[in-house]
């Protein structure tokens, strides 16, 4: 169980210029706060237009951070920016939801994971052994790196852009929607890898999604997000089998379920639920 804070957000507040003369601007994230542990996953879940991926581009300093604080191991990252910013990719890296459009289509596998390597000052000699150790990590043949990203499927992709994600090592990983994209079998497999190289590393996850089915068994701790707000927060299991927010509630009777009996009952249950929206 992790057991020492590494991300510490308090107070968080994100705007966006309206682009209208005199007009305010646009507050998307009011007032969050949250923590993650050393080798914790944290699931963040809310229906689209809620403002999770916008705390996920925050923390990697992709969106404008109006108030509050970023604390990464107890470092204030709140306005990082430039070369500072640069020199934390050694410690916090994303995993897009993507995996067609998150890689360069002219590099080679081989050249894209070579790029953060060389960056950190590894040796060429050196990388090429780590390319080859990072596309065994997760389940890649070695001669994939001579390879470019359009010879790939969909999953095969994801797990590319995870092994660029965590060739430095991170301390936490931002996985918005990672595997939305993916049908469900393929789910499985890069869950499970995230898994595996979780309790290889010891990274932690902020991990971005709208499947609740997903957050119940992966997630350490579930906060769900409404209008960019957290509403409610707990051990995910909890969240996810007795919501105690009428927002989660109607999350959680809205998620399919494979038994068409078992999804016939939940639909019957769930309309008066939806009926108060």
């Amino acid at each position: 169980m992790p057991d020492e804070s590494l991300l510490s957000v308090g107070n968080l507040v994100v705007e966006y210029a309206s682009g209208r003369f005199r007009q305010p601007p646009a507050r998307v994230i009011e007032d969050v706060s949250f923590t993650i542990a050393r080798g914790e996953t944290l699931a963040l879940v809310g229906e689209s237009g809620s403002g999770k991926t916008t705390i996920g581009k925050a923390l990697l300093g992709l969106a404008p951070i109006a108030g509050g604080h970023v604390m990464l191991g107890g470092t204030d990252i709140t306005h990082v920016h430039g070369r500072a910013r640069r020199a934390l990719a050694a410690d916090i890296q994303v995993v897009f939801q993507n995996p067609y459009g998150s890689l360069n289509p002219s590099l080679t596998v081989g050249r894209a994971l070579a790029e953060p390597l060389l960056v950190a000052g590894i040796a060429k000699t050196e990388v090429h052994a780590r390319i080859a150790d990072l596309l065994q990590r997760v389940g890649l043949p070695r001669d994939a790196a001579s390879r470019y990203p359009a010879q790939f499927s969909g999953g095969q992709r994801q797990r590319v852009a995870i092994a660029r994600a965590v060739a430095r090592q991170p301390k936490l990983v931002v996985c918005d929607e990672p595997t939305s994209a993916l049908d469900v079998t393929t789910q499985a497999a890069v869950l499970g890898l995230l898994s595996e190289l979780q309790h290889v590393l010891g990274c932690s996850y902020l991990f971005i999604t709208h499947d609740l089915a997903v957050v119940r068994e992966f997630a350490t701790r579930t906060m769900v997000l409404q209008h960019g707000r957290i509403v409610e927060e707990g051990p995910s299991r909890e969240v996810c089998d007795k919501p105690r927010h009428d927002y989660t509630r109607k999350l959680v009777a809205a998620a399919p379920v494979p038994d068409p009996h078992l999804q016939r009952r939940r639909r019957q249950e769930r309309m008066p639920v939806l009926e108060q929206s």
